[in-house]
């Protein structure tokens, strides 16, 4: 069978954020904690620059999971916010799945904590929907490498494809010249040595 390159289209992808809770995310061991946290509000920084629907939801907020990372609230005050009460799978939440299927998005990226149940379970349901499905890596998190890579596998298994969300800014741009101050500005916030190569790019000009 031949490949296929299905490329990320900003015009038809949406983002969910699935779970990204002040409980929750103690749970994540498979990156530190300040790694972590740059990553989630990267893939949330380039959600925002590439204008893409948005959805938060969390699970069992009164619960011990907690309430969503403030940062997300308050990057995102106008997005469909699903607090679902109990569902472990966001999409056996009936009003979770209305939302994503209000974005008329068929490209869905997906973030959460932990990766072998809160991002897994619904990627592995909107595959089986017939949507496309990107899990962003580096924007989940789980307890160890075993758990994170044994969700990888069955993931990679049923058409789930795995980025990071540097890989993600990039196919979406597409090309420098589209908006380099732009891009250049998203990459420098969160990467530390793009932010050397961007100095160092702006004092030659």
């Amino acid at each position: 069978m031949s490949f296929k390159y299905r490329r990320l289209d900003k015009s038809n992808a949406a983002v969910l954020l699935v779970d990204h809770q002040s409980g929750l995310c103690n749970l994540v061991h498979d990156s530190t904690p300040d790694d972590f946290k740059n990553n989630v509000l990267a893939l949330a920084a380039s959600a925002s620059y590439f204008k893409l629907p948005t959805i938060l939801t969390t699970s069992f907020e009164n619960g011990p999971n907690g309430p969503l990372v403030p940062e997300l609230k308050t990057m995102f005050p106008e997005s469909p916010y699903i607090a679902r009460p109990g569902n472990i799978n966001a999409w056996d939440n009936e009003d979770f799945v209305k939302a994503v299927k209000a974005t008329g998005k068929k490209q869905l990226l997906i973030a959460g904590v932990v990766t072998e149940v809160c991002v897994a379970f619904p990627a592995l349901s909107a595959i089986e929907e017939g949507y496309e499905v990107f899990v962003v890596t580096d924007a989940s998190g789980t307890f160890n490498k075993t758990t994170r890579d044994a969700a990888w596998l069955r993931m990679q298994a049923a058409g789930v494809q795995l980025m990071t969300w540097f890989a993600v800014a990039c196919e979406l741009h597409r090309d420098w010249r589209n908006d380099i101050e732009g891009l250049g500005t998203l990459l420098s916030n969160h990467l530390p040595s793009y932010r050397n190569l961007i100095t160092s790019f702006n004092a030659k000009r």
